[in-house]
């Protein structure tokens, strides 16, 4: 592993560890990876083996790209820790995603990990673009009954309370099943929908 990623590795090893309020020789007795040599791993001063990167991975119970992905904590903190937007029944950003209409919110807020829409779906044949958010997301049933479309699954019939948690780059686009229009809320990672 080269100086670099080992350098990352090793900081996320000691966030890691210190959320789990261990010592150093707690995480060496659970992961078998000598105390000396752990130090020089949080510290970057040595590269990162295979072997030690995979105990230590068993002994804080997290997946190797976890230890290798670029530290959140390395972004620009926002302005104020304590954030918060009210969202008014009725208001938001209109948004017209594919043939559905919404209204998105806590739009003033800048660098939003997760944007909310609540969409209006009255269409009961499928028109328009799919969609795509970048990353996960998150769909709940409102009122009425909603059909999810998309490029990978059958169509998915959903009622009133009923939800579903997927990856938001499969493209997705909804549709009512009942005369009257249904209403649901999307919750995608970011601030943009693309469409197809």
């Amino acid at each position: 592993m080269t100086n670099r990623l080992s350098a990352a590795a090793g900081a996320a090893i000691r966030r890691l560890r210190r959320d789990r309020g261990w010592t150093l020789a707690d995480l060496s007795t659970r992961s078998g990876v000598p105390l000396s040599s752990l130090s020089k791993v949080e510290l970057g001063q040595t590269s990162l083996g295979y072997e030690v990167l995979i105990r230590l991975c068993r002994a804080l119970d997290v997946e190797i790209d976890h230890l290798l992905r670029p530290d959140p904590l390395s972004e620009p903190a926002p302005a104020q820790a304590a954030r918060r937007a009210v969202i008014r029944a009725g208001q938001g950003e209109p948004r017209d995603l594919g043939g559905l209409t919404g209204l998105a919110g806590a739009t003033e807020l800048l660098r939003r990990r997760f944007t909310p829409v609540v969409l209006e779906v009255a269409e009961t044949q499928r028109a328009g673009s799919l969609l795509r958010a970048p990353g996960e997301a998150y769909l709940m049933v409102l009122s009425g009954q909603i059909v999810m479309h998309s490029d990978a699954y059958a169509p998915l019939s959903l009622d009133q309370g009923d939800s579903v948690y997927f990856d938001g780059q499969m493209g997705f686009n909804l549709t009512t099943r009942d005369v009257g229009p249904a209403r649901a809320l999307l919750i995608h990672q970011g601030e943009d929908i693309a469409q197809d």
